[in-house]
């Protein structure tokens, strides 16, 4: 791959280099993608390093929900991130998915059957720290923000970061978010996929004590999964924290331009948050239902505004470029509005993990390594696998979030606030994501991976 710098001649080594025989993977991001990916390759043997640019392990937001293919795929990727999730994951109050008239009358417009351990909660922070107890220190490292990746005759590849370091790997997998730098390497910088757009929806993002939830809107309401629908926004409310918290997401329709202020710092365009306050949020849902209005109050008085990005309007056209890959939000960024993002990142993490562990024993049993060119083979016939099984349904996951937005905030024409249509489209989308067989797609991965190098 062309660098897009020259190579630091005196840089020095940041970490785990490529051996002549088994392989070794550089994970470029150290969130939710990128930890379950180093776990599902610790689990099968095969070497790693984490690359994360920030000074620790550290998951943005409040709280998240993993809905039933995750926690599948959490299962077989590794029983310690299964076990991890079990241990922070908050038990649902009962078996159903409610959204409700936010706007006028305050009744329940459809009930989701997801079953009282179907779509649990947690908070962002407690999920990512059980995992990352998992990982030794020596195979993540800290302050290493991505320059440029080399690749000369092949593997093994050279990352340069921006600190004048260098490390090299046989594969690198951008796990680096939705304003993704290795995707930049992936596509050329000037494709419109290279970068997520903003939805022109933004986000006010909470954790409530839930003594202050329970005394606003009662136990019941406090106590399961609620969503709020009415005209251009909707509010999200599940508890987390065992109980402790109430998670509050309250999503608004924006038609200006993202631009938050230049003093928020980061490059214009990428940045996801900018300053805010309740009283934006409480005026925006003024004309709504007592119980909306309850909620929104519990906010705090100072808080960001989160933009949401995604990129369904450019979607990349692949996730690989030879033996550099992205996976989660840096191949396929998406909204929040159907809780999937972070599951996709785990399938795709578990595909990852069981087709770089093919390559890692093919290598050991054939001595393939010994030679530049049988190793680039396989992986680069690892990663197309990867893509080929995956675009398919994460692009998908991509477009039917955006759709869904629009069924909670009554901008579907064809639905508006028709509690039984919206429960009819609203059921399809959840279930298509929810009720998928993720170790069907391990088998069909690893079969086709085993016909393109046969074909090779």
């Amino acid at each position: 791959m062309p660098s897009a710098v020259p190579p630091s001649s005196d840089a020095a080594p940041a970490g785990s280099s490529s051996s002549s025989s088994g392989l070794h993977i550089a994970i470029v991001g150290g969130g939710i993608t990128g930890v379950n990916l180093a776990l599902g390759l610790q689990e099968r043997g095969v070497s790693f390093t984490i690359y994360e640019r920030s000074r620790g392990l550290r998951e943005i937001g409040a709280g998240i929900g993993f809905s039933p293919n995750a926690e599948w795929a959490m299962g077989v990727l590794s029983g310690g991130v299964a076990a991890a999730y079990d241990r922070v994951a908050n038990p649902n109050m009962e078996d159903y998915f409610q959204w409700v008239d936010g706007h006028g009358s305050d009744a329940v417009l459809f009930r989701l059957h997801v079953g009282r351990d179907g779509f649990r909660g947690c908070r962002r922070s407690d999920i990512l720290e059980e995992w990352a107890k998992q990982l030794p220190p020596a195979r993540v490292e800290f302050g290493k923000e991505i320059e440029a990746i080399s690749d000369g005759d092949g593997t093994p590849l050279e990352l340069q970061f921006r600190d004048g370091t260098s490390a090299t790997a046989d594969v690198v997998v951008g796990c680096d978010g939705i304003h993704s730098q290795i995707r930049q390497l992936v596509l050329p910088k000037t494709s419109a996929a290279a970068r997520a757009n903003y939805t022109h929806k933004f986000c006010f993002r909470a954790l409530v004590p839930m003594e202050r939830a329970v005394a606003a809107i009662g136990n019941y309401r406090a106590g399961a999964r609620f969503m709020y629908n009415g005209p251009g926004a909707h509010v999200v409310t599940y508890p987390v924290g065992n109980n402790t918290v109430l998670n509050v997401l309250a999503v608004l329709s924006d038609a200006e331009a993202w631009s938050p202020p230049a003093e928020s710092g980061g490059e214009q365009g990428k940045r996801h948050t900018a300053s805010g306050n309740k009283q934006e949020a409480v005026a925006a849902f003024a004309g709504w239902h007592g119980t909306v209005r309850r909620i929104v109050d519990l906010l705090p008085d100072e808080m960001d505004k989160w933009a949401v990005f995604d990129m369904a309007e450019h979607p990349a056209p692949t996730y690989v470029r030879d033996c550099v890959c992205v996976a989660g939000d840096a191949a396929h960024a998406t909204g929040p509005h159907l809780g999937a993002g972070g599951g996709m990142g785990i399938e795709d993490a578990l595909v990852l993990s069981e087709l770089l562990a093919a390559v890692d024993r093919r290598l050991a049993i054939g001595g393939a390594g010994t030679v530049a060119e049988p190793k680039t083979v396989l992986v680069k016939a690892a990663l197309a696998t990867y893509n080929d099984v995956r675009y398919e349904r994460t692009q998908d996951v991509v477009q039917s979030t955006r759709a869904a937005c629009d069924l909670f905030q009554w901008q579907n024409p064809a639905v508006g606030s028709d509690g039984a249509k919206f429960g009819h489209e609203i059921t399809k989308r959840f279930y298509k994501v929810w009720n998928y067989d993720v170790e069907a797609m391990v088998q069909d991965a690893l079969v086709q991976f085993g016909v393109r190098v046969d074909q090779d």
